[in-house]
């Protein structure tokens, strides 16, 4: 093999270098922007290609910040040169690129079992692009041998090319959608040494660890297993959460003194992301595809389909100390998104929430910062603007831990809200103490007693 897979640390060192070589993102999205942005930032010369029209004006958006962006480390010679294109056409960003990042989400369809359709769909697409010498890099996540037996296929057959001999494969499956929020180690498996070598100098560019394995098979299931024991240890601080609140014990204190003791680190409980859920189940499905029933990962999914519930049980008491009915309540729910800080659709088991609440009680406002009033219309919500949202409401459900959401105006909110507002306070943000100060009848996971 020739081209990118024979490129060596003195051939990327500098910006200006970097950008002799072309990076494709196919079906770009969610999870590829934010890697995009640091190989733009690098020098890298990328281009982002998604068959959708709707994302592929938000591409165009992203283009501009990147080229205009001024928070960027580089300087303002370099900004100007940096490249950034979108196209439409997979199949043309793949022909134009030494590297060809597949950053397609896998789906889970309504029966919890993975779909790798759209991932299918796209190596097609890149496969009939594809140049000789060229590395394709996965960063989405895949079951244990989903890469290697049937997606390197699909690129074999469309492109007349044999992987490890015509074209580099490797994969290092992202796990967040931020680029403030990348982790700052990368393991990297691929098919062969060369594959390895080019995937490990070129993420060296945009983030300072790198831990290799001998293959993607080992890449893929160490992926998996990080999000499996995201949901049991999530699992685990539920139930100790539900405990707690019936030994009227605050548990939110013993998992501060825990850390300070460093006796154990736990999450704070609350909703599963819908990327940890995802992610578990593509493991659960290779599980059982081999013959197997890991045990605790189906009790841990149970557990934390259950807060749903636990979470209702605490409106509908809080509710009741405000003396009001659950059947006639105004709910108001602020921070809808899977992840603080930013944008991302809100999954499963928010949207389960919500529609729980729409059968429960009088009337569900939504609001988040972070998306229009159009865009939380267009998911299926009821929304306003702050003011509006809070404006009369009985229950206020704070569900995402926004950094504004912390310096939230409570004596305001108090005001707008109806007389002996509830607050359920999800993700710990809100001090209990000042809540009550203004008169909020305050509860949140854990608590065991009333406030």
């Amino acid at each position: 093999m020739t081209g990118i897979l024979e490129i060596s640390e003195e051939d990327i060192k500098s910006f200006e270098e970097c950008k002799r070589y072309t990076i494709a993102f196919a079906e770009c999205g969610e999870l590829g922007v934010p890697l995009a942005r640091l190989f733009a930032n690098a020098g890298f010369k990328v281009i982002c290609a998604n068959s959708n029209p709707h994302v592929l004006k938000q591409l165009n958006r992203v283009r501009r910040r990147v080229l205009e962006d001024e928070d960027s480390q580089t300087s303002e010679n370099e900004k100007m040169e940096k490249s950034f294109e979108v196209t439409s056409s997979v199949r043309e960003a793949a022909s134009a690129g030494e590297i060809v990042v597949i950053s397609v989400e896998t789906a889970i369809d309504g029966k919890g079992r993975p779909n790798y359709s759209p991932l299918e769909r796209t190596c097609k697409e890149v496969g009939m692009g594809l140049n000789r010498g060229s590395l394709v890099l996965f960063v989405t996540q895949t079951g244990p041998g989903i890469i290697e037996d049937n997606m390197c296929s699909i690129l074999e057959s469309t492109s007349g090319f044999e992987a490890g001999r015509d074209f580099g494969l490797a994969s290092s499956p992202m796990k967040v959608m931020s680029e403030k929020n990348l982790d700052t180690t990368r393991v990297i498996g691929a098919i062969d040494e060369a594959s390895l070598n080019t995937a490990r100098l070129i993420f060296s560019k945009v983030q300072s660890e790198i831990v290799e394995v001998t293959n993607i098979r080992t890449v893929e299931a160490l992926s998996l297993f990080m999000e499996a024991k995201k949901e049991a240890n999530l699992a685990m601080t539920n139930e100790f959460a539900k405990i707690c609140e019936r030994l009227k014990i605050d548990f939110l204190e013993i998992l501060k003194a825990a850390e300070r003791s460093h006796a154990f680190s736990l999450p704070s409980p609350g909703l599963i992301a819908d990327s940890i859920r995802r992610n578990s189940q593509m493991l659960l499905q290779e599980s059982e595809n081999a013959d197997l029933s890991p045990r605790l990962m189906l009790i841990a999914r149970k557990i934390n389909d259950e807060i749903v519930s636990q979470i209702f049980r605490l409106i509908k008491e809080a509710l009741k100390v405000c003396g009001k009915t659950v059947r006639s309540a105004k709910v108001s729910v602020i921070g809808i998104s899977q992840m603080p800080n930013c944008k991302v659709t809100p999954g499963a088991p928010r949207m389960k929430l919500v529609s729980l609440l729409r059968k429960k009680v009088k009337t569900v406002h939504v609001y988040d910062p972070f998306f229009s009033k159009k865009e939380l219309v267009e998911l299926g919500f009821e929304s306003e603007d702050f003011s509006r949202t809070m404006e009369g409401t009985d229950c206020l459900i704070i569900l995402v831990g926004h950094s504004r959401f912390e310096r939230l105006n409570l004596k305001r909110a108090k005001f707008l809200a109806k007389k002996s507002p509830a607050l359920i306070d999800v993700p710990h943000i809100i001090d209990p103490l000042k809540a009550r100060k203004y008169g909020f009848v305050y509860r949140s996971l854990g608590s065991g007693y009333a406030r």
